[in-house]
């Protein structure tokens, strides 16, 4: 007759000593404690499974204690009595947490992050990573992402503008809805349910970036561009900036490399542009004869517009709205970007442009009659044309030429 085990008592279980191997402390049922040369107890509980032996690890003590343990067998002992393995048992509830963890919202989130921020331009990225991580993490980043309901992220997005920060909750709404349409994609959630959420939010009126429009007013501008007191590199940034009318950022970080002054043409590479695509701009009589002049500045620089501290690095994102703010031109009137919306109105509506042409120009996704998007060199000879018609007609205006008003558009 098999000797019958006495139980452990707490007090054992707390005083057993480590020893040169591993020895075992048996409670009864299959359960026994295991301690190690090194101190550790760790509860373990041996038992029959179609006719062969297993072993179930129950945890370390004391954080499972001598009660936690037994009642940790004898659920194992029932599920034994009813044809199930428990360690099959085991493998598959852990299997489910780390699926959880796996599939959680913010790790489904980073994961998107990466895959597509090469895609995007440094600045974008960072706010993206920024807003994801002050705003969406701490609220339902734990949360398993196939199990989070539109009420979760309405609730997180009300908050954001509960402290009047409106439009960054409609950001936010629009990144959520990538991730999850992403996680639909690799099979981590069944749908965006952010798409339930449209219309729950107050909308959001974006206003457009201060832009001289009207010709009567672009001539003054121009000439006290001409009559800058401050930086040399700044005032030739300045003067540049409507003859060729890109996003600031491409004009700030152009390089000498991208420029050939005797074709008159800047190749900006498909990294710095926002659509990723690479941009060629002609560049104008006016246009050229500002470079030459500028390149005996700055031509040994990398940057055809260098920081004034480091000619290692690109002019300053604020440098050519601070000079507007010292012209006069205040935030509400005319802003770096400015320059686009200028060109965009004035060759459409006074000048009568194609509009093909300018939305090309401005490098925007123009598209062609079968959809597919036009290649950078796509109507060069007309665009040509248009940028010296443009540096022409500004030039006009700083003279004096008499100024055609603005058609108004029949709706």
């Amino acid at each position: 007759m098999p000797k019958r085990i006495q139980p452990l008592s707490e007090l054992q279980v707390k005083k057993a000593r480590p020893r040169e191997k591993d020895f075992k402390l048996a409670d009864g049922g299959g359960l026994y404690l295991l301690v190690t040369p090194s101190g550790g107890k760790l509860w373990r509980c041996d038992y029959r499974y179609n006719n062969k032996r297993r072993t179930l690890a129950f945890g370390a003590y004391p954080s499972i204690t001598l009660a936690d343990a037994r009642q940790r067998r004898d659920d194992a002992k029932k599920l034994v009595a009813n044809g199930v393995d428990p360690g099959d048992v085991k493998k598959a509830r852990k299997a489910a947490i780390v699926a959880e963890t796996e599939n959680s919202f913010e790790v489904v989130a980073r994961e998107w992050h990466t895959k597509f921020s090469a895609t995007w331009s440094p600045s974008h990225s960072e706010t993206t990573l920024r807003r994801l991580q002050s705003d969406v993490f701490p609220v339902i980043g734990p949360s398993p992402i196939a199990e989070i309901k539109p009420p979760q992220v309405l609730a997180m997005l009300r908050r954001i503008e509960s402290r009047g920060a409106l439009e960054t909750a409609h950001r936010i709404r629009t990144i959520c809805g990538q991730v999850f349409r992403y996680a639909v994609a690799t099979g981590r959630a069944e749908r965006d349910c952010t798409a339930d959420l449209k219309g729950a939010l107050p909308p959001y009126k974006k206003g457009h970036l201060a832009a001289i429009t009207d010709p009567k007013e672009v001539a003054p501008l121009l000439r006290d561009i001409d009559g800058y007191q401050g930086s040399f590199v700044v005032k030739c940034a300045m003067q540049l900036a409507p003859l060729v009318f890109v996003r600031p950022g491409e004009l700030r970080q152009a390089e000498w490399a991208e420029i050939d002054l005797d074709a008159a043409e800047w190749n900006i590479p498909a990294e710095r542009m926002k659509m990723k695509v690479a941009h060629l701009v002609p560049l104008s009589i006016q246009a050229v004869a500002i470079l030459r002049e500028l390149e005996a500045v700055t031509g040994r620089s990398r940057y055809v517009f260098p920081c004034h501290r480091s000619f290692a690095r690109p002019m300053s994102n604020n440098a050519i709205n601070a000079a507007l703010r010292r012209l006069g031109f205040d935030k509400d009137t005319m802003t770096g970007h400015g320059f686009r919306a200028m060109a965009r109105t004035i060759l459409d509506e006074v000048l009568q442009i194609r509009p093909d042409y300018i939305e090309h120009q401005l490098a925007h996704a123009v598209r062609d009659p079968n959809g597919r998007s036009y290649n950078r060199t796509a109507h060069l000879s007309e665009r040509k044309k248009m940028m010296q018609l443009w540096s022409d007609y500004l030039d006009g205006l700083k003279a004096g030429a008499k100024v055609i008003p603005i058609r108004v558009k029949s709706e």
